[in-house]
């Protein structure tokens, strides 16, 4: 007997855990698997209706009584940088990025446990070992890069400061996870991470750069919303944030859609509908 993968993307729910950004609230996900000849289309298109991509899957938000998380994405033509943004720019102009194949190596997961260590020691992937880390890195379907940039000035040698895992997008780049040495602080170089990948898409003609989930009332996620030309994908559409005090973070038994109402919206790629 034949088998084969179904055609049209089945999704699921997460069951409910503890809230990684507000406290006293609990998560759920919708997900759906990324695999198969269409896995870039289908990336590319629920990436726009607020979807991100972990390995082989694509997730977005969807908890029982609340619909604070809000993906976020930078328009490039239209961003300016700040003042503060302008002086990170400058302090880490002298690094050296280079754009690689999605592999991983000591070096970053050396980085990647030190920053941990300083900034999420208590998170999710604080236990994740070494081959948690490749598989992080490497399992991925569509077209992915690792970004990384370097201090050739530094002390004793050339020195890993920074990497981000980044999808190419057919509209964007996808900043899936970065990560930085904790101990340059001056340099603010999850800041300045950002704007090199703004300049990155101007450089490749792309129009966006996807931050993932802004949250407001989360002190994690507030410095996203300090970028300009920031977009958020609210109520079916994407538009700009304007006033991020504007937007509280709901908590209500009928702020979310029932997960069958949410599916049967979901816009899917032609090659997944035939």
């Amino acid at each position: 007997m034949r088998h084969s993968l179904p055609l049209t993307p089945q999704f699921y729910v997460t069951a409910p855990q503890p809230c990684p950004y507000l406290d006293g609230r609990r998560e759920r996900k919708l997900f759906t698997a990324l695999q198969g000849s269409g896995a870039a289309e289908l990336n590319d298109k629920l990436s726009k209706q607020g979807f991100r991509r972990s390995q082989n899957v694509l997730y977005r938000p969807s908890c029982a009584d609340c619909s604070a998380c809000l993906s976020a994405r930078i328009r490039c033509d239209a961003f300016n940088p700040n003042r503060t943004q302008r002086k990170i720019a400058a302090r880490s102009a002298g690094l050296r990025r280079e754009v690689n194949s999605p592999w991983a190596t000591d070096e970053q997961y050396e980085l990647f446990r030190r920053y941990l260590a300083a900034r999420h020691a208590k998170g999710g992937m604080a236990d994740m070992d070494v081959f948690e880390f490749a598989a992080m890195v490497e399992e991925t379907p569509i077209r992915t890069r690792v970004v990384e940039y370097w201090d050739d000035e530094a002390e004793g040698g050339p020195r890993l400061v920074a990497v981000c895992l980044t999808d190419v997008l057919d509209d964007g780049l996808s900043m899936v996870y970065s990560f930085y040495d904790p101990d340059v602080r001056p340099r603010s170089l999850g800041t300045y991470v950002i704007l090199d990948h703004i300049a990155i898409a101007r450089e490749t003609s792309l129009p966006f750069v996807y931050l993932g989930y802004w949250v407001p009332g989360s002190p994690k996620m507030g410095y996203k919303a300090a970028f300009d030309a920031l977009e958020i994908y609210k109520s079916g559409r994407w538009q700009p944030i304007g006033d991020p005090a504007a937007h509280a973070h709901e908590v209500h038994p009928l702020s979310v859609e029932p997960i069958a109402e949410q599916v049967a919206r979901i816009d899917l790629p032609d090659i997944a509908r035939r």
